[in-house]
């Protein structure tokens, strides 16, 4: 990690949650991934970590270097290596070859790599997702987390209505669950290095997160062809790569706002049920 990284403690860093908390995110998950279903979309299981060289193609180490997390093998050659002060130094680790994702829809835009879909197309996806952050903060601002998501590819239109219908979405279930969500603009780093798409992001944003308070739990996010372009999928019949777009859930913060908004897991749990159980 870099030198301004945060010590990374089980207790700050990485939650392990009780019985009544990991009902209580199954169950939001389970919501959400409902959604998705209900949409259209299939979904898919993806690795929890990718070769370097393929996060490289989205600038994740150009654009988030400050976030990035890698894996290296144990350097065995002079012997088992030992952790020393809760640490391998660079001397005991070899290459870094596996990138740890900091978000879930990475996996969607590889699969469909080289790809040419015959329709439009809808997935969703959840996987761990690993950020190496300043600091730390107990199911709000995590290490390693979980990320539901639901992506689209194909033309805009259909990235837009995905969009659309998941901003009322969220907003619906936000006020069913008597939690007050803020809709609000957000800069996108991924259009940071290409002067056009910085212009487009500044005049159209393309992100929207839902805050909670000053906690972003939810976030809708059009990607334009950005990622059609990186792995190179077409749209059958449209000249052009494919537009992408994605609608993101950061079910351990649910979880954290829900735990404040209801005072116990059981208790959100329950909320959660009759929220889902309302909308239609």
């Amino acid at each position: 990690m870099t030198a301004h990284a945060a010590s990374v403690t089980r207790t700050d860093a990485l939650a392990i949650l009780d019985p009544d908390q990991t009902d209580l995110l199954r169950e939001l998950d389970g919501v959400f991934t409902g959604w998705g279903r209900s949409a259209g979309a299939r979904e898919i299981l993806p690795p929890p970590v990718y070769p370097v060289e393929d996060l490289a193609k989205f600038d994740v180490y150009t654009n988030f270097p400050h976030l990035a997390l890698v894996a290296a093998p144990l350097e065995l050659a002079g012997g088992p290596a030992e952790p020393a002060d809760g640490r391998f130094t660079p001397a005991g680790l070899r290459e870094a070859r596996l990138g740890l994702p900091h978000a879930t829809c990475f996996g969607a835009y590889l699969f469909y790599e080289d790809a040419e879909l015959a329709q439009d197309t809808l997935v969703t996806l959840v996987n761990r997702c690993f950020r190496n952050e300043d600091h730390y903060v107990p199911l709000r601002r995590l290490a390693s987390f979980q990320m539901r998501e639901i992506v689209a590819l194909g033309s805009y239109d259909h990235t837009q209505r995905l969009l659309a219908e998941f901003t009322e979405r969220i907003t619906a279930f936000g006020a069913a669950l008597g939690v007050d969500l803020e809709r609000v603009a957000a800069t996108d780093p991924f259009f940071e290095n290409d002067g056009a798409r910085a212009l487009l992001s500044r005049l159209s944003p393309v992100k929207y997160e839902f805050q909670a308070g000053d906690l972003a739990i939810a976030s809708v996010n059009t990607h334009r062809n950005f990622f059609g372009e990186r792995c190179r999928i077409r749209l059958a019949g449209e000249s052009g790569y494919a537009y992408t777009s994605c609608v993101a859930f950061g079910l351990e913060r649910w979880l954290a706002v829900l735990l404040d908004a209801h005072g116990s897991a059981p208790q959100a749990l329950a909320a959660v049920r009759d929220a889902a159980a309302r909308l239609p």
